[in-house]
């Protein structure tokens, strides 16, 4: 263990215990309140939580635990993942749900790396060891499209689409009621919820996250909806479908009705990746590829259709 003292600055007057300790050390919001959390933090010699707000001048103790050795890909198939295309630069998956893209503390399930490792795919080494070849993420709870880089070159080149956000990213959601209008853009906001880990909301000091849909069938308890992200924030759809009070069917988490899920045989949110497009990173061609609904999402959505309620 590794014992730092602090005092907090008058800039940090106020400001709750993970959200200082990431500043002065440098840490980010999560690894912080985990240290908090931990009994890791004291503030003028009181064992802290990381909700409590700091004082100028207070002085913090720290102890900060030892390295965390770095996270193992476990190389396993992956039961439901099917390649969509495979060649020398990169491999597109549909990933289903249940399936983390990479290793994460606290993750024991099985991951789109450890997939592709156990089937014996080759993919770039850029990346941190656990994360090599991602270029992006989907939710374990989120279905569909992803791709994973296989070569260095095409690491690069896809990592950069994705921040310069030349890729075109669609996704279905079942919402609940009837968004207004119905195509529309929303733009709002996205930071880590101050009340519920893991979760996300719409907040002012949020990064900024523009959201663009369009309504495809209306039906009594549930409109399906296209959605084309511009930004990329963790859980970015289910927060803004959400905060306009349409949240996806299913997702508990942020304000589903839970009867209406049991009705549709829902566990998870109604949301999948239904195509990705972007440049290929050798040929300079522009290359799609698509995922069909699998079978828990289509069953809900066929009882929405011939629901009466």
């Amino acid at each position: 263990m590794n014992e730092r003292t602090f005092f907090v600055p008058e800039g940090l007057e106020g400001e709750r215990v993970d959200a200082a300790l990431g500043r002065l050390l440098g840490l980010s919001r999560t690894a912080a309140a985990q240290i908090a959390s931990d009994g890791g933090v004291k503030l003028d010699g009181q064992v802290v939580g990381k909700s409590e707000r700091v004082r100028s001048g207070a002085m913090l103790d720290v102890t900060m635990p030892d390295p965390k050795k770095p996270l193992e890909v476990v190389a396993e198939p992956v039961e439901g993942m099917t390649v969509l295309y495979d060649d020398d630069a990169f491999v597109v998956v549909d990933k289903p749900v249940g399936v983390a893209a990479h290793p994460a503390a606290g993750w024991k399930g099985p991951t789109v790396i450890g997939g592709l490792a156990g089937a014996g795919y080759a993919i770039a080494t850029s990346g941190a060891s656990e994360r090599q070849g991602i270029v992006h993420r989907l939710d374990v709870g989120t279905s569909g499209v992803m791709v994973v880089a296989k070569g260095e070159h095409a690491y690069s080149v896809l990592k950069r689409a994705f921040k310069e956000r030349t890729v075109e990213k669609t996704y279905h959601a079942l919402v609940q009621g009837l968004p207004d209008p119905l195509v529309g853009t929303i733009e709002a906001p996205i930071g880590r919820n101050p009340k519920r880990d893991g979760l996300y909301a719409v907040r002012q000091d949020g990064k900024h996250a523009v959201t663009h849909y369009e309504v495809l069938e209306v039906h009594k308890s549930a409109t399906l909806v296209e959605v084309h992200l511009e930004t990329g924030r963790t859980h970015q759809i289910r927060v803004h479908m959400s905060a306009t009070g349409h949240p996806c069917a299913g997702d508990l988490p942020y304000g589903a009705d839970p009867t209406l899920a049991t009705r549709l045989g829902l566990e998870r949110q109604w949301l999948h990746a239904v195509k990705l497009g972007f440049t290929h990173p050798e040929t300079g061609e522009w290359v799609e590829f698509e995922s069909a609904y699998p079978q828990d999402l289509q069953h809900a959505l066929d009882t929405v259709r011939a629901a009466q309620w």
